[in-house]
């Protein structure tokens, strides 16, 4: 019993680093699926681009791959006297109880889905300084993953599931944002079968590659308003009623798999897409 204990107590400290925060785990897949997946010429774009690091002068969050590239944007809001602006820009919390609004939440472009968009238009721009460039690489990466975890898009006037205490399984001390950033998008990554960074099929881009920045969107918040909420609290808490503590169960974990693998599977080949229109 006390092996058990010191196992969750091993795993409550790990899943809560800050550096888990789509964790790095996840965004380095999402980064790693689309680099497995672009053209040869947009790869190669990619390495030329990455060259303009140093000019970024952010030497404690260094970028040599674009699996690095993923997440120095959670990296840089350490130094928040530089990069604060950019806070709101990872997360859109469309509330779950109304009609999905992509225009909710965003005043002034200060939302993920429309940074998207922005630093996709940034990243094509061949008139732009290299290091201009290769922020709006970096930014569109990381908020790609950020669009397709449900927690950054959907909510419940919670911040995402942040204000709501939840065990893992049995492993207390969360919250059910940092469960679907870091253990659960672990867990289903690492099982996953085939594995999800490889090449994947014409029929599979096909499949995956589809849809609207508006589209991803509408499937996240979808995601958490259908599976999410419902799974956390028995129902869609929309009449005032959700619980301030839940225990996201075994049957959760397990249910979740598939969902996680879809949606960083989704996001991977999504961005392969954009970063091939983007630099072909």
């Amino acid at each position: 019993m006390r092996a058990v204990w010191l196992l969750v107590a091993a795993l409550v400290s790990f899943v809560a680093s800050p550096a888990l925060a789509w964790g790095a785990y996840g965004h380095r897949t999402v980064a790693a699926i689309a680099m497995k997946n672009v053209t040869p010429h947009t790869r190669a774009e990619i390495r030329r681009i990455l060259h303009a690091e140093p000019q970024l002068v952010t030497p404690d969050c260094p970028v040599k791959t674009l699996e690095d590239a993923s997440v120095w944007p959670d990296c840089v809001r350490q130094d928040g006297a530089r990069w604060a602006y950019t806070f709101p820009w990872h997360y859109q919390n469309i509330s779950v109880c109304r009609p999905f609004d992509i225009k909710a939440k965003c005043a002034y472009g200060n939302c993920v889905s429309a940074q998207v968009e922005r630093n996709a238009r940034l990243l094509a721009d061949r008139r732009l300084p290299a290091e201009q460039r290769l922020e709006a690489l970096m930014f569109l990466t990381h908020f790609v993953g950020d669009l397709h975890q449900p927690l950054h898009v959907g909510e419940n006037d919670d911040l995402g599931g942040n204000r709501i205490k939840a065990d893992y399984g049995i492993a207390p001390g969360l919250n059910l944002h940092w469960i679907w950033d870091g253990p659960e998008a672990e867990r289903a990554i690492s099982s996953a079968n085939p594995p999800l960074v490889r090449r994947y099929s014409a029929a599979e881009k096909a499949r995956f590659a589809t849809g609207s920045v508006e589209d991803w969107a509408r499937e996240s918040w979808q995601v958490s308003r259908d599976f999410l909420y419902p799974a956390a609290f028995g129902t869609l808490p929309c009449a005032g009623d959700e619980a301030d503590h839940v225990v996201w169960s075994n049957e959760a974990i397990e249910q979740a798999i598939p969902v996680v693998d879809e949606r960083i599977e989704r996001a991977g080949l999504r961005l392969a897409k954009m970063l091939d229109e983007a630099l072909g």
